[in-house]
Formats: structure tokens, C-alpha cells, sequence
């Protein structure tokens, strides 16, 4: 392998960090951290596609870290899946940073340095980064850990009472899954004598049934935990509706995406020949149903977005499940297009509380005639995840409803039937809030009741500010490019798809990536 092109793995770790460095050194100068952000991010993006077209073309892309064995080293590699999802996660990282800086301005002028959000907002880019192209357990452990200790500052922003308190249920949970994940990995080297993912197979292979499954299950508990599977996602939906709307955004689009990464992962390459498919297809089933009701009876848009995120969580588990080709890319494309549409809909989210000061329906209404463009911003990404044809949605779902019907067995079809339930049900509960905030008229009363609850900041605007008639542009135009990029998924979900299969196969085959990692490896 060409030693530059080596090297490029490097990059979305190494830059974020760097320009997390800098960030801190002009802490004092807005614009400067502004910079630093936008030209760090921008060439995350430009190294995440070169990594994403030099797999699909070459095989997967490794680097040692300072030339040491990839068992005793850092090896970093980037297979089609991870230059995948690393591409989707960088762009609408860039997205929701750009978003951050319209917020950012409006609430605290434009002079005002926000000293610990962009590098802190870096490191979490880089955290994500390495979880993903992290080839041993350890390391991935700590890639989790970085974005974790970041997301531990975003999650509690400003300092309310509110943020506080849903930070704290936060911490805790993902201090308990790092302590299992490490129980996990000590488990696993205890038992094998290595933690890098292409040595485990063959290792693995060679030990008792009985301990392979404890190992196994072990490491699904800890990720299901970080995908917020059911039921073990009670946590979810009342950690991230308190948080400012770019951390929301970003929390929901990439942070249970890297739990389900790790499982596809681990389940593709550790234990390829224990699915356990009865058990996680039981658990997709649920995690789908439970997580749709829960969005149902909601009243409130961040916390009915956050159990729909519970919710298609399973769609992904369900394509895992099925343990099959048609399954994982099933799956992985799933993943990409539900990266794009949850952020983008959490945005949407940000701008409806900016212009009226609160996300509760029952205090909404007419905002489709006051704000048509942000009913617009709105309307695409709900069909988009309601799974309306032809978006990105329906053409993931019927992916994995085909992959379903082809396994055959009844319990795939108990998934089929439950996956058309509630992307019904998601339909309904989308069409709900469309109808409260955007299209009934406001009730009289609550036009003279300005909002006490929800406000972000003493600038913005209420239902009750007739002069704030035009969304910050700076907030509006990162939103309108995260869907108009949602809409390019259905626009391009030929060769998307494509990938995406070839990614399955790929990781059926695990021979690439075990060579990439043991055998090519500079």
C-alpha cells in the first residue's frame, strides 16, 4: 500500500485534535475559533471521501501507528463500512457546526468567544473518528471514551438546572457501560491473549462454546447500552431533549450509530458463527415497537424525536439480526440515512423552539403560515423517516423487509410485520406534529401567553414576537443543506446501495480486513 495513502487514515483522528489544540490557544478570538473549526472539519470531510473511494477501489486502507505491530500497536483501518459512515458523520458534523455558530451568534453576539464548544465539539468529531477506524477492542474503547468525555461537556452547556440533571442521568450510564466495555475487553484478553479484531477470529474460534458466548454477550450488553437498545435506552430520551439544539443534533445522528457500528463489527468479525439470532431479532422487534409508542404518546417534539430514535434503532438491529448479506447492507445503508435525517429533524427542532420558544405542541400552531420555510425544513426529513416513497427511508426500509422475506423463518417475518408497524406508526406520530405546530391555527389565548419555559436566550424570539418574522440565516442554511443532502441519499441511492452491499460482502468475507490489518499493514 502506498505509505501516504496510509497515512490518510491518520487524518480524521489527528485533525480534529490539533484544531481542538489551536481552538484553546485563541480562546479569546470568536472569529479565530471559527476558523479553526470550519478548515479542520472541512478537511475531515475531503480525507473521509478520499478514504471512502480508495477502500471501494483498493480494499481497506490501514495504518500501525508508529510502525508498531498491529497487535502491540495502534492500527487504525478504513474498510468501505467505516469510510462510510466516517463520510455521513463528517459531513453532518460540518452541518451542525456550521448550525452552532447562527445559535451561537444570535445568543451571545458576535463578538463572544464560545471558548469550550468548538474544541470540545472537535474532540467529539475525533472520537467518533476513531471509534470507527479503530481495529482493536481496546482502542475502540478509547475512541468511545473520547467522544464520551466531550459529550459529557456538550450535554450540559449553559449550565441550567435542566441540563444539569439530564447530564448527570447521562454520565452515569455511560460511566457504567465504560466499566463493562473494560470488564469486556479483560474478559477477552484474559481468554485469548490479544483485543485487535483481526487476531480474535481465529482465537476466539479455539476456545469452549460456553465461554465464546459469555465473551459475546458480554460485549453486546456494553454496546446495546451505547446504542440505546431496548431496554436498555430509558436513558435516552431524557438525556437529550435538554441539551442545546446542535448537541441534541449531533447526539442523535452519530453517538448511538457508533454502538451499533461496534456491534456490526464485532458480530461480523469476532463471532461470525454466533449470530445469536433469535435473541437480537427478539430484541429488534422490541426495541422497534416499545421506542414507537413511546414517541406516540409524546407532547413534546425533542422527547417524540428522541424515542422515534429508540425506535429505528431496531431497523438496524433487525438488518444485524438476520445475519445475512442482504441484511447488513440492509443495515448499513439504513444507518446512513438515518445519521442524516435525525440531525437534520433535531435542527428543525432548534429553529421551532428559536421562533417560538418552545417545543411542547400544545403550545404550537399556524406555523406553517408564519414560517413556511421551516414547515418545510420540517416536512421532508419527517416523510424522509416516516419511510414515504421515494425517499432514503422507504427504499432502506424495503431493503430490509426484502432481506426479511428471504430468511424465511417466522420470527423474520414477526420483524417484516412489526418494521411496516411502525414505520405506520412513525407516519402517525410525524403527521401529528405536523397538524399541532404547522398547520392548525394557534388557540387565542395562547397568542397572549408569551412561553416562560424552553426559552434559549433573552434574544429569542416567542410566538408573541410579531417583529421576529425570518429565521437566523446562520442557523436556517446549515439545516436547508443537511436536508437538501438527506434528499441527495434518495438521489443517489443506486450507487449508495451499491456500496453498501459491497460493504456486506466485504464484511462476510473478513479476509481483507484481516489481511489489511495483520498482513499489509505499514
Amino acid at each position: 500500500m502506498n505509505h501516504l495513502a496510509s497515512q490518510l487514515v491518520l487524518v480524521p483522528v489527528i485533525v480534529p485534535l490539533l484544531g481542538a489544540g489551536l481552538c484553546l490557544a485563541f480562546g479569546r478570538s470568536a472569529r479565530a475559533q471559527r476558523i479553526i473549526s470550519i478548515v479542520a472539519l472541512a478537511l475531515v470531510v475531503a480525507a473521509a471521501a478520499a478514504l471512502l473511494w480508495r477502500a471501494d477501489q483498493f480494499g481497506p486502507q490501514s495504518v500501525n501507528v508508529g510502525g508498531w505491530p498491529a497487535e502491540i500497536g495502534i492500527s487504525l483501518v478504513a474498510d468501505r463500512l467505516s469510510a462510510l459512515l466516517l463520510v455521513v458523520s463528517t459531513i453532518v458534523t460540518f452541518s451542525v457546526l456550521l448550525y452552532s455558530f447562527g445559535q451561537g451568534i444570535v445568543e451571545f453576539g458576535r463578538d463572544t468567544p464560545l471558548s469550550v464548544f468548538h474544541p470540545t465539539f472537535l474532540v467529539l468529531s475525533a472520537g467518533v473518528s476513531a471509534a470507527f477506524l479503530s481495529a482493536d477492542l481496546f482502542n475502540l474503547f478509547v475512541g468511545f471514551e473520547i467522544l464520551l468525555a466531550a459529550s459529557y461537556v456538550l450535554i450540559t452547556l449553559g449550565g441550567t438546572e435542566a441540563r444539569v440533571r439530564a447530564g448527570t442521568i447521562y454520565v452515569v450510564v455511560s460511566l457504567i457501560s465504560s466499566v463493562l466495555f473494560l470488564i469486556s475487553i479483560a474478559a477477552v484478553y484474559a481468554a485469548t491473549g490479544t483485543v485487535n479484531l483481526a487476531a480474535l477470529p481465529e482465537r476466539i474460534a479455539a476456545l469452549p462454546e460456553p465461554l465464546q458466548l459469555v465473551l459475546q454477550l458480554m460485549l453486546l450488553l456494553t454496546f446495546s447500552i451505547k446504542a440505546a437498545i431496548f431496554p436498555l435506552s430509558a436513558w435516552l430520551p431524557d438525556s437529550y431533549p435538554t441539551a442545546p439544539a446542535p448537541v441534541t443534533a449531533v447526539f442523535a445522528g452519530l453517538l448511538t450509530k457508533v454502538g451499533i457500528y461496534a456491534i456490526i463489527r464485532v458480530q461480523t468479525i469476532v463471532f461470525p458463527d454466533q449470530p445469536l439470532r433469535t435473541l437480537l431479532l427478539t430484541v429488534a422487534i422490541l426495541t422497534m415497537v416499545v421506542g414507537i409508542l413511546g414517541a406516540v404518546a409524546q407532547s413534546d417534539i425533542k422527547r417524540l424525536l428522541s424515542f422515534t430514535l429508540v425506535s429505528h434503532i431496531g431497523y438496524m438491529l433487525f438488518g444485524i439480526a438476520l445475519a445475512s448479506e442482504a441484511g447488513y447492507a440492509g443495515a448499513i445503508f439504513y444507518v446512513i440515512h438515518h445519521i442524516t435525517v435525525q440531525t437534520a429533524l433535531f435542527l428543525v427542532a432548534g429553529l421551532i423552539e428559536y421562533r417560538t420558544g418552545t417545543t411542547q405542541l400544545d403550545r404550537l400552531g399556524g406555523l406553517a403560515r408564519a414560517a413556511p420555510v421551516l414547515a418545510v425544513l420540517f416536512f421532508v426529513p419527517a416523510m424522509n423517516l416516516a419511510g414515504i416513497p421515494p425517499f432514503s427511508g422507504f427504499l432502506g426500509k424495503l431493503a430490509l423487509i426484502q432481506a426479511g422475506t428471504e430468511a424465511g423463518d417466522w420470527l423474520a417475518y414477526a420483524g417484516v410485520g412489526a418494521s411496516l408497524a411502525v414505520s405506520l406508526l412513525t407516519l402517525y406520530a410525524v403527521a401529528k406534529t405536523w397538524n399541532r405546530a404547522f398547520w392548525q391555527p394557534r388557540d387565542e389565548d395562547i397568542q397572549h401567553d408569551t412561553p416562560k419555559t424552553g426559552a434559549l436566550h433573552p434574544g429569542q424570539a416567542t410566538m408573541t414576537d410579531d417583529k421576529v418574522l425570518r429565521l437566523p440565516r446562520g442557523m436556517a442554511l446549515p439545516t436547508l443543506a443537511l436536508v437538501a443532502f438527506s434528499v441527495t441519499l434518495t438521489l443517489a441511492a443506486g450507487p449508495l446501495i451499491g456500496v453498501s452491499q459491497r460493504a456486506a460482502a466485504e464484511l462476510q468475507d473478513r479476509t481483507p480486513y484481516i489481511e489489511a490489518v495483520l498482513g499489509d499493514a505499514e
